[in-house]
């Protein structure tokens, strides 16, 4: 439980403004090799591709040009999927679609940086289930998990989402989002708290198993060759798994 409130909280807080930092993890390399493995292509390939929140729909496209036979961006926000369809014209590639509903059955599904921000993910994994075939496997990637350093997805210091009480935190991001967000699940894209624990239970108690499972350690830095069981909560990078119907 966070234990850092009131006027202390404040005090820590007004050292800090908020910035958006533009993300350079991915520069210069394919985020989709990066987060799912080089295993991918060979996972995709002449595959029916369903891409379950695809966002603006680089990662749709870049496996439509690397091996499989159609994709699917699928996404419930139209200015995205508009995104998506300008690159595809602009690209020259035909085997891929941007829609908001999908309504037949995907040889794999793939979802990206998207599980700790859906507010119901058991319901999401049974949308996914009626959306795969019997055969069919979904390749999962998402991070940070919530007690990564920054898994607050806040712009401060490590794990001041963990320190500092939501309450503190909330009123500190008011200052510069008009959202009105008073709570961690009602920011932009959502954010749902999931832990590694969370995410296995969810995953017992849906209509998928495990086929693969990893935590990913930090590739860098002293405390990364510290990473096992006990203490991978705070020492993952991302969590990467292929879930298959049971």
């Amino acid at each position: 439980m966070p234990v850092i409130g009131g006027p202390l909280a404040a005090a820590i807080l007004k050292h800090y403004e908020w910035h958006d930092t533009e993300a350079t993890a991915y520069d210069n390399c394919s985020k989709v090799e990066t987060l799912l493995g080089p295993q991918v292509w060979n996972a995709i390939r002449d595959k029916v591709v369903l891409d379950f929140g695809c966002g603006y729909g680089n990662e749709a496209l870049e496996m439509a040009s690397r091996g499989a036979r159609e994709v699917i961006g699928l996404d419930i926000r139209e200015n995205a999927l508009a995104v998506g369809r300008a690159m595809q014209e602009k690209s020259g590639i035909r085997n891929c679609r941007f829609v908001q509903r999908y309504d037949a059955r995907a040889d794999v599904i793939t979802s990206l940086d998207a599980f700790e921000h859906f507010e119901d993910p058991e319901g999401i994994l049974r949308i996914m289930a009626g959306l795969l075939q019997a055969s069919g496997k979904v390749l999962v990637s998402f991070g940070p998990t919530w007690y990564h350093p920054y898994g607050g997805h806040f712009p401060l210091f490590p794990w001041a989402h963990v320190l500092l009480t939501e309450r503190s935190l909330m009123k500190w991001r008011s200052q510069y989002k008009t959202d009105g967000a008073t709570r961690f699940g009602e920011v932009e894209g959502g954010l749902n708290q999931m832990t590694i624990r969370r995410f296995e239970d969810v995953i017992a108690r849906s209509p998928f198993r495990f086929e693969h499972f990893e935590a990913v350690p930090f590739r860098r830095g002293p405390v990364a060759k510290f990473h096992n069981r006990l203490t991978r909560e705070f020492l993952t990078s991302v969590v990467r798994c292929v879930l298959v119907p049971r």
